[in-house]
């Protein structure tokens, strides 16, 4: 998840929406197979899946200032391009700068509700109907080739270690053996894939909105608030029995919620805590929420990433009709641009649970804040 500031307001966006949604849909490939702009050899992809962002700021798409707003200065350490296959660096090679399909999405939104003033300031957002803009995506093709890879290696030595799973999908290594020790090596490299193709798709964010204003994108604000990855394992240090140990950290379906105070975080946050991007549907809008120290206590710095699904994206399929869908969403002020109408059906905004609930969920528990609500009024999907 990554998202960006502007200085614009509700007021000057909306005349220009289908301008800039239609630019972002054209600059931005989206849908299953798509490929992206930056043409890369077998080196430069080496070299991008063991630096993640750094290379593509290096290469002049991206400002400096983007990697001390993401997770891990954009770059997950100890990645090895040598541990990943060839079908994955063939499924990835081209995919830098894509959206992809499914759940993933590219959205201009709008500060429709401030619940912590002093929190959104120092996130950047100092006012109602400010624009921002999010977007979730990944490592793509990359990514899943690298965890069939692995998945397929696993069984194959699962026995060797006296594992046994229930379902073929949980297959597993020690950590500390040599076959857990590839995957988490080739693991960051598909971490550090899905910085750099956040970071390209910034880059034509930053273009597009340029384009369309007929402005720099300084001069109109368009910093990064914050990236951070979902789906990742990384060692942490975390108190367990009160004592504060090393321990490995699994999230899926979650999302990092670090308190104040805790060093990863960039030294801009660390006095209030970790920027928390939340999706919800494209009908209903998202959150950015922060870290707190409760979920340091209870939840290994973790929260949810979103607001899951109530039904199957088949089921949605049969229920929902993705072009009824688009024509209700922009007689509601939404306008949506998909390179499929059964993904868009896929995402309606019944399949998933109520975004205002789940969040109230984690407010009242403690484990992440309220900062800002945040609704759509375009949205790229693939």
């Amino acid at each position: 998840m990554r998202l960006i500031l502007t200085n614009l307001t509700l007021k000057d966006v909306r005349p220009k929406i289908k301008e800039l949604v239609d630019n972002l849909f054209q600059r931005v490939p989206a849908g299953v197979g798509s490929t992206g702009f930056v043409k890369l050899n077998k080196s430069q992809f080496r070299e991008i899946i063991e630096t993640g962002a750094k290379w593509c700021v290096e290469n002049n798409y991206g400002w400096e200032e983007d990697l001390e707003r993401t997770e891990e200065d954009g770059l997950m350490k100890g990645a090895d391009a040598s541990k990943v296959s060839d079908r994955a660096f063939k499924r990835g090679i081209e995919q830098i700068g894509t959206l992809g399909s499914g759940n993933h999405y590219l959205e201009i939104q709008h500060a429709a509700q401030i619940f912590d003033e002093e929190t959104a300031k120092a996130f950047g957002i100092v006012e109602k109907d400010q624009i921002v803009i999010m977007f979730h995506c990944g490592s793509r093709g990359f990514g899943h080739q690298i965890g069939t890879d692995y998945l397929s290696t696993f069984l194959n030595v699962m026995p060797k270690y006296g594992i046994k799973v229930l379902d073929p999908e949980l297959a597993s290594a020690p950590f500390q053996s040599k076959e857990g020790q590839d995957y988490y090596a080739a693991m960051k490299c598909g971490i550090n894939m899905s910085f750099a193709n956040r970071q390209v798709i910034l880059h034509r964010i930053r273009e597009v909105f340029s384009k369309v204003f007929g402005r720099s994108a300084e001069d109109l604000g368009l910093h990064q608030v914050y990236d951070v990855a979902h789906n990742t394992a990384k060692i942490e240090k975390h108190k367990v029995d009160e004592k504060t140990r090393d321990v490995l950290v699994h999230r899926k379906g979650a999302t990092r919620a670090f308190g104040p105070n805790r060093e990863e975080v960039t030294k801009l946050y660390r006095d209030v805590g970790q920027p928390i991007i939340i999706g919800g549907s494209m009908e209903t809008g998202s959150y950015l929420l922060v870290g707190t120290d409760k979920a340091m206590d209870e939840t290994f710095g973790s929260t949810c990433h979103g607001s899951g699904r109530t039904m199957s994206r088949t089921k949605a399929k049969h229920m929902f009709r993705g072009d009824q869908l688009l024509r209700d969403m922009e007689k509601r002020g939404i306008y949506v641009k998909s390179v499929s109408l059964g993904g868009v059906a896929e995402e309606a905004g019944p399949a998933y649970k109520d975004i205002d609930e789940v969040i109230e969920s984690v407010h009242l528990a403690g484990i992440s804040r309220k900062v800002v609500a945040l609704k759509p009024i375009g949205n790229v999907k693939g």
